[in-house]
């Protein structure tokens, strides 16, 4: 019996030895803490692989460059929706067989139980996320901003206002703020006329806006006073809000939702032991546990009866969520096809818009 129980733990400890650690690059802050609660630590510890967090203002950029160098360092990245695509479609990312993901624990298929568009040939979704703006309430004494209009209204809501370095959302929230309903934002983004306007009405905050470019800047730019309001993806104000009792209140109308995908670059050295943590992390149960830690909604329809309370015990997180019936009166899906193909183009556009 002693032999055995030495030949089965020395076989374990083979095992264990035999995994690799991986290098999983996301974007820091609560998003990143809500990922080594609700996957790191319990995969590490069912598994004994270890993980090493790393991030980045858009981890896109740098998986791009180690794949093009041929000097790939990380194994799993978290990407935005567009950018997963962009990195497939050039070769850039393995593809990832949703066969292979776990089913829902009634036994359905995971190509049934993710929500629509959120798996792809080189990428598994796990939470939708999206850009809201939030305002610092002891900024307005009378009257407080409540729809997407408010944001670009200087005159009637005074202030400076905060949003990301970026033509996407900006764009989009700009039309609805002009009166554009949420169906007809991309029909328009495509004419000329459709895109002029929405520069112009950019062009009324500009002179008024600081621009951010990593998710941690814009709940500072409020606390610092920096800026009255701000755009920011809804899980950082939630935290700020939750976590440090910042006076900020979120603003759902004119949302911009979509999804935060996993995926493995091309080459990556641990390639099997990133798919395990891949199809962990996006299983039924760990996907409901991130929201614990953060507000954004999971990519699985069998997580979301398990969302319950916050990490604090008492902050119910269903009504915080994107997705929420309330949050999505005026809201609009950001269209991966409609980026995909302009992004190029309107972001060099965008940039020179900037310096002049």
């Amino acid at each position: 019996m002693k032999k055995f129980l030495a030949l089965t733990s020395a076989l374990s400890t083979f095992a264990l030895a035999a995994h690799a650690d991986i290098t999983v690059v996301s974007w820091g802050g609560a998003y990143e803490k809500s990922q080594v609660e609700a996957y790191n630590k319990p995969f590490m510890a069912e598994t004994g692989i270890g993980i090493t967090m790393t991030s980045a203002d858009n981890p896109a950029a740098p998986i791009k460059s180690m794949v093009e160098s041929g000097n790939v360092t990380v194994d799993v990245a978290d990407l935005e929706y567009t950018d997963a695509l962009r990195l497939c479609d050039e070769g850039l990312l393995e593809e990832i067989d949703p066969a292979s993901l776990p089913p829902a624990p009634d036994g359905t298929p995971a190509t049934e139980d993710f929500i629509d568009g959120a798996l792809t040939e080189c990428a598994v979704a796990s939470m939708v996320f999206s850009t809201v703006y939030g305002f610092d309430t002891t900024k307005f004494s009378g009257e407080k901003p409540s729809t997407i209009a408010d944001f670009f209204d200087l005159e009637k809501f005074p202030g400076k206002r905060g949003m990301r370095k970026s033509a996407k959302a900006n764009l989009e929230m700009a039309l609805m703020a002009d009166g554009v309903p949420p169906v007809e934002v991309y029909d328009t983004l495509e004419t000329p006329e459709g895109l002029d306007r929405a520069f112009a009405m950019l062009n009324k905050i500009k002179a008024q806006t600081v621009w951010w470019e990593a998710g941690a800047q814009p709940p500072q730019l409020l606390a610092d006073g920096e800026v009255a309001m701000t755009t920011a993806y809804n899980g950082r104000l939630f935290s700020a809000v939750v976590t440090e009792n910042k006076p900020f209140e979120v603003v759902w109308d004119g949302q911009v939702y979509e999804y935060e995908l996993f995926g493995i670059p091309k080459g990556a050295v641990n390639k099997d032991e990133a798919l395990e943590y891949i199809k962990f992390a996006t299983g039924t149960q760990r996907l409901a546990d991130q929201t614990k830690w953060i507000s954004y909604g999971p990519a699985r329809k069998s997580s979301l009866p398990l969302v319950g309370l916050f990490e604090d015990g008492k902050t119910e997180m269903a009504s915080n969520m994107p997705t929420a019936e309330a949050n999505l009166k005026h809201a609009l899906r950001s269209s991966v096809e409609f980026w995909v193909d302009r992004d190029v183009e309107i972001s060099e556009r965008f940039n020179t818009w900037l310096t002049n």
